[in-house]
């Protein structure tokens, strides 16, 4: 397996949960998705999977459809139930956070998250198969979360368990304005200010060192220096 990640969907009811959770995984950069027994035995080319796919069509493509949940945890070292853990007996159970944690910083782990059908959840029978029951905090009030959304946040955060990925910036970093550029509008300003009445020379108090340390804390770029410059011209103009 290139993809040491598996999700696991049993008798998954509704097709376009399978859509959605492809597209969960994808945008998290995993691509092993199997499913057992599914309602629809063509579920991965269902006009709902393949809408709430939206561009992950290619993992539903490499999805693979199996008869046991055995099946489906074949090459798995630690399988991850996303259930209650029964009451008489099971696996422990842990928040995602912090048990992945502790599973990434082993290394050599083929991990697997399995998900239950969406009205009744995992068996017991399955639940008993995994090594750990994932139980998502959520407002104790409710905990209902959509077959699709519990991917996503496992995904999430197995993946920032992992490093997770680079936020790339969209815009350009802005470019300060350096001191003297600084000081220039703040000069220009200070004959405005005295020009529209604001500023008396003969008391100026420490009306122009207050603004500097203003400048100075909103960091200015080049832009906003123009603006400011701008503005100043337009108060004197629209006085004379």
């Amino acid at each position: 397996m290139t993809d040491p990640t598996r999700f696991v969907l049993v008798e998954t009811s509704h097709a376009g949960n399978v859509g959605a959770t492809a597209r969960a995984m994808k945008v998290m950069g995993f691509t092993d998705l199997v499913l057992v027994r599914p309602r629809w035995a063509d579920v991965l080319q269902r006009e709902e999977a393949l809408a709430m796919a939206s561009g992950a069509t290619d993992v539903l493509a490499g999805a693979r459809i199996v008869d046991t949940l055995a099946e489906a945890l074949d090459g798995v070292t630690h399988a991850c139930a996303t259930a209650m853990t029964p009451r008489d007996f099971g696996p422990p159970t842990a928040p995602p956070r912090e048990h992945f944690a502790e599973v990434a910083a082993r290394g050599d782990d083929r991990v697997a998250f399995v998900f239950g059908p969406e009205r009744t959840g995992l068996a017991n029978d399955d639940v008993y198969r995994c090594h750990v029951c994932l139980s998502i905090p959520t407002h104790p009030d409710y905990g209902s979360l959509n077959l699709a959304q519990a991917v996503q946040i496992l995904a999430y955060d197995w993946r920032q368990a992992q490093g997770g990925f680079p936020v790339v910036a969209r815009t350009a970093d802005p470019r300060l304005a350096d001191a003297a550029a600084v000081q220039g509008v703040l000069e220009h300003w200070q004959r405005t200010l005295v020009e529209i009445g604001f500023l008396d020379p003969e008391a100026p108090k420490k009306l122009m060192p207050r603004l500097n340390q203003l400048a100075n804390r909103m960091r200015l770029t080049h832009e906003e220096v123009q603006i400011l410059r701008g503005i100043a011209r337009a108060a004197t103009l629209k006085r004379d």
